[in-house]
């Protein structure tokens, strides 16, 4: 009877379905930034206190380096990863040796690096399926704060498309078959500060933007054949912020951050609808669209933020027309969360906060202090009323969305995060240095 007890049990525990995840954008996050390019999801509700031995459903060790944020669409988390083979050229001389040829004195790789996608279980973090999209040496080195799988993928829920950079662009289904790949050239990035910007898709096309050292571009691309568009020349340097799309005022913008414009091109052909001038250099927070505006900020070598209006066109650079400014406390490299209404945003890369009235530009809060938590590079995020910004020693600061600055917990991870987290359902996803966890309440 016992036997025949357990036996009964477990076939019970088999009919027991695993949990259904949502098919719609909203659920998931299919994108850099998420379901809206805000940092938001409308319908997670990640647990709010974790740690080694809290609310961990799972763990798994990603071999290899990349900073490129997880993607989630249903079941599955994909996940981009470059990892040094070791195979080395012997033309080229160890980086060791070689002379120094920038400023942070960055060298040349010498050994092939796979450049490989990976899906993953959402329910237990196992492997599906991994594809070497190429291998290659990388023609340039990257800064320590970089790597050669920085960019994030987007998927449709059909398609997933992911771009290494130099390496390749490259599309598959989400079974991990090929559909097609297309080089689109190696570039070169001054001071060797290696890529970073993620493609961008809306409606059938996939958006890529390079600026860097060399001829910088914008170019758009058929989703479903990787055929050419369109391509525009851009008068910018290094730039890592990627794009925002939105449909206002009768036609699909592309809303470009960089150093020398923010610039608004038409989805379907290409030309400018407006520009406007006032960003630092080394543009790298992604564009925000709050109503009508578009928000856009820097924070290398001075501090910019900008409420640029939508509905123009032409060169509206130091216009009237702008809806506010700041010139104080901007990020340098994580993107700002624009959360119903209210903007949070770091000084440069430091733990220091700040909250404005998106509408306005009015400060709720801050500049604060964060003790806690060390220099910031990944990117906030917010559900379920709640604030989630995590330094690069692994402490995740949650506070209570609002015009005041309350604390709700501080978590602790054991491990290095400079990759921005992902938000969808129960769970929040966090890419450390070595690992990925996927953290959900365990009640």
């Amino acid at each position: 009877m016992k036997n025949q007890s357990i036996f009964s049990t477990c076939l019970l525990l088999m009919a027991i379905p695993l949990p259904a995840f949502g098919q719609s954008l909203a659920d998931n996050w299919h994108q850099w930034r998420g379901p809206d390019a805000t940092g938001v999801s409308t319908t997670a509700n990640p647990p709010v206190t974790w740690g080694e031995d809290e609310n961990i459903k799972w763990k798994v060790a990603i071999e290899g380096q990349g900073t490129s944020t997880p993607i989630i669409w249903g079941d599955k988390v994909f996940v981009l990863t470059a990892i040094n083979t070791g195979v080395k050229d012997p033309s080229i001389p160890d980086p060791e040796d070689q002379p120094k040829t920038n400023f942070f004195d960055i060298k040349q790789p010498n050994a092939q690096h796979a450049f490989v996608v990976l899906c993953l279980d959402r329910n237990s973090g196992k492997e599906i399926w991994r594809q070497t999209a190429t291998t290659k040496i990388p023609h340039q080195g990257a800064h320590n704060d970089n790597d050669f799988a920085p960019a994030s993928p987007t998927t449709d829920g059909k398609h997933l498309y992911c771009w290494f950079g130099s390496a390749g662009l490259f599309c598959y289904d989400l079974q991990g078959n090929k559909i097609w790949e297309k080089k689109l050239g190696e570039v070169k990035v001054g001071s060797s500060l290696g890529e970073g910007c993620s493609p961008v898709l809306h409606e059938g096309k996939l958006v890529i933007v390079r600026d860097h050292a060399g001829q910088s571009t914008i170019e758009v691309l058929d989703a479903k054949t990787g055929k050419n568009l369109w391509k525009r020349e851009r008068d910018e340097g290094n730039a890592w912020a990627t794009p925002r799309i939105i449909q206002h005022s009768g036609k699909t913008q592309v809303i470009t951050a960089a150093s020398g414009f923010v610039r608004s091109y038409d989805l379907n052909t290409g030309e400018i609808i407006w520009q406007c001038s006032g960003l630092t250099g080394n543009a790298i927070p992604c564009p925000v669209v709050e109503g009508d505006y578009v928000i856009c900020m820097t924070g290398y070598q001075g501090y910019s933020a900008m409420a640029i209006p939508l509905t123009e066109t032409g060169d509206i650079s130091d216009s009237e027309k702008i809806l506010w400014k700041k010139e104080r406390g901007t990020p340098y490299v994580p993107s700002p969360l624009l959360y119903e209404g209210l903007l949070y945003y770091n000084q440069s890369n430091q733990s220091i906060l700040t909250c404005l009235d998106s509408k306005t530009g009015e400060v709720a809060f801050g500049p604060e202090r964060v003790g806690e938590l060390s220099n910031i590079y990944a990117s906030p995020v917010g559900a379920g009323g709640r604030v989630y910004l995590t330094g690069r020693n692994g402490t995740t600061l949650v506070l209570e969305r609002g015009r005041k600055y309350k604390v709700n917990a501080l978590n602790k991870l054991d491990e290095r995060f400079d990759a921005s987290p992902a938000l969808a359902g129960n769970q929040l996803f966090l890419r450390g240095a070595k690992h990925l966890y996927c953290i959900e309440s365990e009640q």
